[in-house]
């Protein structure tokens, strides 16, 4: 299982994303209903038979009209009969998504032969997908672990236990064995772990911490970003995120966050729900200037603020869990990425040299 700020990626996972806008549709998987099957609905039938893609994106396939049905599209509640042949239509061409190892420079925080603890670069990312095959996270580990005969880049039962955004730096943990990921993998999913990121945010907070709940699910105004949605509703997924005040600028501030849950853009969208997006973070409005003086100066200082630190402000900094063998409690911290490290640094000088509080 696979938890964090990325959701788990299947053959369904970019269905509302379009590569080619000529109309025309590429095969991507093709079956044939079994002798003697009963009548039962194609996304029930289609969620048992498919490996790692949920009822929920195989109706989001059928609504889009990438489900079909010996050639014609058909609806999820469509119920199969025996022969049937069933393909799944993308309208992007089916690439191998077969995991290379690549040299890529890889910082390893801890290693032993159950596990490996990794800093992840800011802009590097994690996993391959649509526009990103290679030049990965896991390509990086499939190379630094390909002299170890029991580890499969492509055997989902071993691998990256959960995932943090491209442009998010930090720590991840990597399962060398089946038995390891089962046992971590279990540990994130109870919320047995513990995790904690720093941020720049944009604004001033009046009380030092805070908890944000609210469920978090796809924006249907923007499929590329995350919305806020009543908790205990039946849109998105329950999340919480509890944060306290490490520093204030003023005009920003740094935060801790510390997951209670984990969801795709989990931070970034709770604390944009807050009023308080993440500074450089484009998707949720942190490219803007939100806070401080209309002043040419001002405008150039944020400008140099961004050219310092151009992606979301955001580090995954501690990770602790309990060994899956020795049972031991296991915890790391990494300092903060250099472009980050300087962008607070000069917040500090720029509150010090103005007396803002």
């Amino acid at each position: 299982m696979m938890t964090d700020e990325l959701e788990d990626i299947d053959l369904l996972d970019d269905v509302d994303a379009t590569s080619d806008d000529d109309g025309q549709l590429y095969e991507h998987l093709r079956m044939e209903v079994d002798r003697g099957q009963e009548p039962v609905r194609i996304d029930k039938y289609m969620s048992e038979h498919v490996q790692h893609s949920s009822r929920n994106r195989i109706q989001k396939a059928a609504d889009a009209g990438f489900i079909q049905v010996n050639g014609t599209p058909v609806k999820c509640n469509y119920k199969v009969r025996p022969g049937d042949i069933i393909t799944l239509m993308l309208d992007r061409p089916h690439y191998d998504t077969t995991i290379e190892p690549e040299d890529i420079p890889l910082d390893v925080v801890y290693e032993d032969d159950q596990l490996m603890v990794v800093n992840k670069p800011a802009g590097l990312v994690v996993h391959p997908g649509v526009g990103n095959f290679h030049g990965t996270l896991v390509n990086a580990i499939a190379w630094h672990l390909r002299n170890l005969p029991t580890y499969d880049p492509n055997d989902p039962s071993v691998g990256l236990v959960h995932r943090i955004d491209k442009d998010t730096s930090g720590l991840l943990v990597v399962a060398k064995t089946p038995e390891a990921k089962t046992e971590l993998g279990a540990q994130f999913f109870n919320h047995d772990t513990h995790r904690s990121y720093v941020a720049l945010v944009w604004g001033n907070f009046t009380e030092d911490t805070g908890r944000i709940e609210g469920n978090i699910g796809r924006d249907p105004k923007d499929r590329q970003r995350m919305a806020v949605f009543p908790a205990g509703g039946d849109i998105g997924k329950t999340a919480v995120t509890h944060y306290r005040v490490l520093e204030r600028y003023g005009y920003t501030t740094l935060v801790e966050c510390r997951l209670e849950t984990g969801r795709t853009h989990q931070i970034r969208a709770h604390m944009k729900h807050i009023g308080h997006p993440l500074f450089a973070d484009e998707r949720y409005g942190g490219m803007e200037i939100l806070r401080g003086e209309r002043t040419a100066s001002y405008k150039a200082y944020i400008q140099n603020c961004l050219k310092l630190c151009s992606r979301q402000a955001l580090h995954a900094r501690t990770l602790g869990f309990v060994h899956p063998v020795t049972h031991e409690q296991m915890d790391f911290t990494s300092e903060l990425a250099d472009d980050m490290q300087a962008l607070v640094d000069k917040w500090r000088n720029y509150t010090r040299n103005n007396d803002i509080t």
